[in-house]
């Protein structure tokens, strides 16, 4: 399994405004071979932001990475960050796992 998660600083005041914006957004993954599951994780408030996450579980980081390739993926990015780069601090960033261990 891979992991593939996104952070997000986002800026106080704007929490609302992008929980709301990832739970109407139509992501497409459900479609994508590979896809496992999906999480959107709020994290600790800092003084000028809140830490957001997004997680996604694959099959492998092939799938992954296949899924970066797809149009699927171009749909669901489709208007990322359009109109919205105020509700962030900085760009995103990506970090990506391999599953050693998992424990059920």
């Amino acid at each position: 399994m891979y992991i593939a998660m996104n952070r997000f600083k986002v800026a106080l005041g704007s929490e609302s405004e992008f929980e709301e914006l990832w739970k109407n957004r139509d992501t497409h993954l459900k479609e994508v071979p590979g896809f496992v599951e999906f999480h959107l994780l709020r994290g600790p408030q800092k003084d000028d932001h809140v830490l957001f996450s997004s997680h996604t579980v694959w099959s492998s980081q092939a799938a992954f990475e296949d899924w970066t390739k797809s149009e699927a993926f171009r749909a669901a990015h489709r208007n990322a960050g359009g109109g919205t780069r105020s509700l962030y601090l900085g760009h995103p960033e990506f970090e990506g796992f391999e599953v050693i261990q998992t424990v059920s």
